[in-house]
């Protein structure tokens, strides 16, 4: 017990008083982080509601182009993943460095099936000539700006793909230092923040996929 002790205090930056103030003050600036990216994606989100109050039609035809299995599926892996990462965490809570790993692994895993079918499906439609902008080809919309729902999708999308992708990053980077035995009960800060970006990662594709495979 005096060896965690110790461990725990070792990890206390000297700007704080204790490792609860440290814990604390992480959290909250993990919070403040995590509402800039809300804002970041609720301008997004308003750009879509615009465009889409005023092109209904079109948002409703190009919908149609959208595979909704694919986003179904993903949805599915997402919500898996928030599951992996909240055991990753209680296993931390509860001293258990192997399921740790596992979960952590596990959610890794998961979001790296959610960035492969997400390769499919944008390479099913830039095959057809389904790309952002001026780049859009497709003719099976019959409508002059068709290209304006797939700008919005592809924005949306792939940055939301690109939040994928760091949080993969993010938890290589906990897996290197769970094998070095940096975490237990005493000390898991930086797992508990991972898992609170992820939650949020897959709490805006909860929205993203209603609003972009759903329409009708």
């Amino acid at each position: 017990m005096a060896q965690a002790s110790s461990i725990n205090k070792s990890r206390v930056q000297h700007h704080f008083m204790n490792a609860e103030q440290q814990f604390s003050s992480s959290k909250l600036g993990m919070w403040l982080f995590l509402f800039t990216e809300i804002m970041f994606f609720g301008g997004l989100f308003v750009a879509y509601i615009i465009y889409r109050s005023w092109n209904p039609e079109l948002f409703t035809m190009a919908a149609t182009q959208l595979d909704t299995m694919l986003g179904a599926v993903n949805t599915v892996v997402l919500i898996g993943s928030s599951l992996t990462i909240a055991l990753a965490i209680r296993s931390a809570q509860l001293n258990d460095t192997k399921k740790i790993f596992y979960y952590l692994l596990s959610t890794i895993a998961l979001a790296t099936v959610f960035l492969v079918i997400k390769y499919f499906e944008y390479t099913a439609k830039f095959d057809v000539g389904i790309l952002p902008g001026a780049m859009y080809t497709f003719e099976g919309i019959d409508h002059p700006k068709a290209n304006i729902f797939f700008s919005i999708y592809y924005m949306m999308t792939g940055l939301h793909g690109l939040h994928v992708l760091i949080g993969i990053g993010l938890m290589l980077w906990l897996l290197v230092r769970v094998k070095a035995g940096d975490y237990s009960s005493e000390y898991y800060t930086p797992v508990e923040m991972t898992g609170l970006y992820w939650h949020i990662v897959d709490i805006i594709w909860i929205f993203l996929f209603p609003l972009m495979y759903l329409i009708d």
